[in-house]
């Protein structure tokens, strides 16, 4: 008898859940469902925002996926039950014997006001666009990078960005026009590790970026063109760059099944309190960075642990929250976190680089993603 596995979301943790679940030794059938009708890689919005590439260029068709037993099908989801493990559609209803929720986190700008009239995010392709196309013409000024909620997609990211402009605006002969500030919540950049937080925050000091610990910007002053702190201080900007809040899907939401505001799940198999439903990726609370190697290396503790089940065979081992994370330096060079949050007593971590022989490894990553995930 065929098992039905039910993938919601079509972003790293369920292509690579479908992809494993695809060569699984017992007979299994996947529905993977995602709004969308293309993938792109988080990181490849940096290149939109430098114009390296276009959005076309970044954006891979679902179309193209062709893998045995995966069948993908664009629609929306618009309710989920999770007790049942029955999801509806806009096309259709869908009954499955193992359900893995992998729909993401969504963006909410409206969360700070004023962000969403004098603000600009690179965390969405439309977003990068519209920051490439103002880049040009700053010439001078504050930039604020600020992150406005937690958790937050890729904890490197913001500084990425402010690696990034420095090294664009120095291009430019306009660095010492130029003042660049990352503000955010936690205490250090990145700090899994003070062996990552402390390197990192003398790169940032070696580059001439200031870093602002424990503020967020919780409103932005139009008029006045300040960014106001939560903590009842500020900061001046001619240029505010946000990382938005994020929240669980709307429809995740309605299900019930994130009543604390993330998918709460067993961390050892990213398990539910609902028999035979996973959730993993950016939805689930899984004591990991909301990134897409932690996403991956969950969907491939999910599939190993579906397959234990229907072997009837002891479980795998337990997800040990294990990933490497490429953080851009502009310059040719890219570094990288080697970070492990569930495998020992307290987080590790550690940053190699960076290197221009790093950079070259990250060149690798997509497409060894996109033939494993898309290719039979």
């Amino acid at each position: 008898m065929t098992t039905h596995v039910l993938v919601l979301g079509a972003g790293f943790a369920g292509l690579e859940l479908a992809a494993q679940l695809s060569q699984s030794p017992e007979p299994v059938r996947v529905t993977l469902i995602d709004r969308n009708d293309t993938f792109h890689f988080g990181f490849s919005k940096l290149d939109v925002l430098l114009g390296r590439r276009t959005a076309d260029d970044v954006q891979l068709p679902y179309a193209q996926l062709a893998k045995p037993g995966v069948e993908f099908r664009r629609e929306v989801i618009t309710a989920i039950d999770a007790e049942t493990r029955r999801v509806r559609t806009d096309a259709g209803t869908y009954d499955a014997d193992f359900l893995a929720v992998a729909l993401g986190a969504d963006y909410d700008p409206s969360a700070t006001p004023g962000f969403a009239e004098d603000g600009y995010d690179y965390y969405t392709l439309a977003g990068a666009e519209r920051l490439r196309d103002a880049l040009p013409t700053f010439d001078g000024g504050n930039i604020v990078i600020g992150i406005l909620g937690e958790p937050y997609k890729c904890p490197p990211a913001p500084f990425e960005a402010a690696f990034l402009l420095e090294d664009y605006f120095t291009g430019r002969g306009l660095r010492d026009q130029v003042t660049i500030t990352v503000t955010g919540y936690m205490n250090a950049p990145v700090p899994v590790a003070k062996e990552v937080s402390e390197p990192l925050m003398a790169h940032l000091t070696a580059r001439g970026i200031t870093f602002i610990p424990q503020r967020t910007v919780c409103r932005l002053d139009t008029t006045a063109k300040r960014a106001e702190f939560a903590e009842g201080d500020s900061i001046p900007y001619d240029l505010f760059i946000g990382i938005p809040v994020h929240r669980v899907p709307a429809v995740v939401a309605e299900s019930g099944l994130a009543p604390d505001g993330w998918i709460a799940v067993d961390k050892t198999n990213l398990a539910t309190r609902f028999p035979g439903v996973y959730a993993l990726g950016d939805v689930a609370a899984a004591n990991t960075p909301k990134a897409g190697v932690f996403a991956e290396r969950a969907a491939g503790v999910v599939a190993a642990d579906i397959t234990a089940r229907l072997r009837g065979t002891p479980p795998p081992p337990p997800y040990d929250g294990a990933g490497d994370c490429f953080i851009e330096f502009g310059r040719g060079q890219v570094a990288k976190v080697h970070a492990n949050f569930l495998g020992g007593p307290q987080p590790t971590g550690a940053l190699l680089g960076p290197s221009r022989e790093l950079a070259t490894e990250k060149a690798h990553f997509a497409p060894t993603r996109q033939r494993r995930w898309f290719t039979a």
